[in-house]
């Protein structure tokens, strides 16, 4: 009796064990998947002429340098690409932060039809792709006008093109990059928000608003925070709205891509292409992983809270 105990336990054990490793190995295996390809590209942005061209190098170069760097910052003006994306970037994310917070308070307090139907046209805006706007939305601003007003007054109209002036409006009327998003998910975290403290807060004379302001947002913090990561760092890396609207103002996403060589390249350049390449990816997204690392405990906490997972 007391053997067969112990085989069991023993079998357990082992069982446990198995499992225990089996799940760390495809933790492992997983990590390894996402992370490798940085790690291949942050190697190759080190990696001399002479690194490229050797193949006993895999990801450690032996003649470590910052030339490549050096190219690309000097070949793509990343040094203004990043004042232009920090710029846009920044008055976007507050602006979406804040409209989509008080869009998606409306949305969860009231209850009415109305609000049921303006959830269902954000739904519309996730799930409809930007590129079916792209015509309108580049004759609204490149052509910008308020009801034929300013071409009825001057004959002409504004162009907004190259400027922050379109992602602006866009952010503030609730229309930016995933505003949809960023609307459901302030409406999820709102859901969850306690009925009794607004009611406590209408009792001690607060209005809706006052409420809102001084009850509401401040427990709101964190994903507050969250939605304004997610849309800095969506805004930064964005590609089809800066080819909408900016052809000559600098972004990162657009300036730190390095054309392929071509006729009248030289031949060093030609060969280290690739390499230049993956320092401009890295340098393209090295702002967004520094905020994310900075902010990673304000993401977490308000992912953890918004009502969309578990």
């Amino acid at each position: 009796m007391f053997s067969a105990s112990m085989k069991a336990s023993a079998l357990k054990k082992t069982k446990n064990i198995a499992s225990t490793v089996l799940i760390y190995g495809l933790l492992i295996l997983l990590v390894y998947v996402i992370l490798f390809p940085f790690i291949a590209k942050i190697s190759a942005s080190f990696m001399s002429v002479n690194d490229m061209f050797d193949r006993t190098v895999v990801l450690i170069p032996r003649e470590p340098t910052l030339t490549n760097y050096r190219m690309v910052i000097a070949y793509t003006g990343y040094i203004r690409a990043l004042g232009g994306s920090f710029l846009i970037s920044g008055i976007s994310a507050i602006a979406q932060t804040f409209i989509c917070a008080m869009t998606g308070y409306a949305l969860a307090k009231l209850k009415s039809k109305l609000a049921g139907i303006v959830m269902f046209l954000v739904v519309l805006t996730i799930l409809i792709p930007p590129q079916v706007i792209l015509i309108p939305l580049f004759l609204k601003f490149r052509f910008f006008d308020i009801f034929g007003l300013l071409n009825m007054i001057s004959g002409t109209t504004i162009n907004m093109m190259d400027s922050v002036a379109p992602m602006t409006m866009l952010s503030l009327t609730g229309f930016g990059l995933k505003n949809g998003l960023y609307i459901f998910v302030m409406r999820q975290f709102f859901k969850g928000v306690p009925e009794e403290l607004e009611e406590a807060a209408l009792i001690d004379g607060y209005g809706i608003f006052n409420s809102y302001l001084k009850i509401v947002l401040p427990i709101s913090v964190p994903m507050l925070i969250t939605i304004f990561i997610l849309a800095f760092s969506w805004q930064w890396t964005d590609t089809f709205y800066s080819g909408v609207f900016f052809s000559s103002y600098p972004v990162v996403a657009r300036t730190t891509f390095i054309p392929p060589p071509g006729g009248g390249v030289n031949v060093n350049f030609a060969f280290q292409w690739n390499t230049l390449l993956h320092t401009g990816v890295l340098l393209a997204i090295a702002p967004v992983v520094a905020i994310f690392v900075i902010m990673q405990k304000w993401l977490v906490t308000g992912i953890e809270r918004s009502g969309i997972v578990g």
